[in-house]
């Protein structure tokens, strides 16, 4: 059945769309809305962090929930969920002070932004790992590379070439208008998978918990390939978000950039991702799993090394596209991969322990981006500070191509 036709794919494809384009509204201003509280590089990475927590913490039991639940009904609580916290979001802009902050002042509200962000990013967890589950039983296998190029390219589209620029429009508004129309497009994502009708599932006993979990782990183990990917996608982002979590500060101080030209140059990465979405499943068909990962590491560094040494946004921008195509061929590939192997039976299990140590690592990252910048700020002056995270970015990446290159063995 060709994917157009496919009516559960395309309510798929459509709720990831409009809620991609919500999330890329907040990547902007949720960031952006934080160095207005403080100028403190650390503080700002904490928020990063607390965003990103969620993965560490409840990865490994969002498997074992999501291969017990209704993965729809999953879905929908948990874009409600969203909803409702980024309501209060809004209530928190509206009840501080004059934004900006003085500096040193928004530290109550830069902790109460933090609790908010790990709550969405909770919601996250169990949201996304349900949806990445969900997509075998949608489309059929031999599918899943066009159906997971054609979704990236939608999230892509809307979470980097569109939501961005959007939001710096609509924070030129009102810093808490972009978080209404985020909360207003998880009404309408959480909407559309209700529609979902889905084929019924085998009804089993499910076993308890921890021997349900040790079934994904004895999985993994047995499958030493999904692990090394696992772990390599955890170093990898854990240095992509050593230089994210500084990326608004980056673009504000060294591109001089304001909100409307930083949601333009992460616009940027979008030109390269649906590139990548579009040519991405010929590319990996035509590699093989190996090579295209080499082909997605040799974009990260590139990207990372020209953000170390560039001043232009212009360049800085070509740099986010070369990433984002990067990351496209990466995730097609690898992703389509393990959707292909795992039984669906235990597929949510073993995509949580996957993601457990390749997202994991993020609030690492997070953390560590801000932390570098707070302690060598003072040796290195801010400008040069704010270069190191993509430097240390760019060694992380190197060494996992190193392993590939060396240790890696998909056959």
């Amino acid at each position: 059945m060709l994917l157009r036709r496919n009516r559960n794919f395309r309510l798929v494809f459509s709720a990831s769309a409009i809620s991609n384009l919500g999330d890329g509204v907040s990547a902007l201003a949720l960031p952006w809305l934080a160095t207005l509280l403080t100028r403190d590089a650390f503080l700002v990475a904490m928020v990063a962090m607390a965003g990103r927590l969620p993965w560490f913490l409840l990865s490994l039991p969002a498997g074992v929930w999501t291969d017990r639940a209704d993965r729809r009904l999953l879905m929908v609580r948990a874009d409600l969920v969203r909803l409702a916290l980024t309501v209060m979001i809004v209530a928190l802009v509206l009840s501080a002070p004059a934004l900006p902050l003085p500096d040193g002042a928004g530290q109550a509200e830069i902790m109460g932004l933090c609790l908010l962000a790990f709550l969405l990013g909770s919601a996250e967890v169990l949201r996304d790992n349900a949806a990445q589950t969900i997509l075998p039983s949608v489309v059929a296998k031999q599918d899943l590379e066009s159906a997971n190029g054609q979704m990236w390219s939608a999230e892509r589209v809307m979470g980097e070439f569109i939501g961005p620029p959007l939001a710096g429009v609509l924070i030129a508004y009102g810093v808490a208008v972009p978080f209404g129309f985020d909360a207003a497009s998880f009404a309408l994502a959480a909407g559309l998978i209700w529609l979902l009708a889905l084929p019924p599932r085998p009804r089993t006993t499910p076993p308890p918990f921890r021997q349900a979990f040790l079934e994904g782990l004895r999985w993994m183990r047995a499958n030493p390939v999904i692990l090394q990917l696992a772990i390599m996608l955890g170093v990898i982002n854990a240095s992509y978000m050593a230089g994210a979590t500084v990326l608004i500060l980056y673009a504000q101080e060294v591109l001089a950039l304001d909100a409307i030209g930083t949601g333009l140059l992460m616009t940027a990465g979008a030109v390269g991702s649906v590139l990548g979405g579009l040519i991405g499943p010929r590319i990996c068909n035509r590699l093989g799993l190996r090579a295209s990962m080499i082909f997605g590491l040799v974009a990260f560094c590139t990207h990372y090394t020209l953000f170390a040494l560039t001043t232009l946004p212009a360049a800085a921008g070509m740099a986010i596209a070369i990433g984002g195509f990067g990351a496209m061929i990466w995730n097609v590939a690898t992703v389509s991969f393990r959707q292909r192997i795992i039984p669906d039976a235990i597929l949510g299990r073993v995509n949580s322990i996957y993601r457990f140590f390749g997202w994991g690592a993020m609030p690492l990252g997070a953390l560590a981006g801000g932390a570098m910048v707070t302690l060598a700020e003072q040796d290195l002056g801010r400008d040069l500070a704010l270069r190191l995270p993509f430097v240390a970015a760019t060694v992380g990446t190197l060494i996992v191509l190193a392993y590939v290159l060396t240790r890696l063995k998909t056959t």
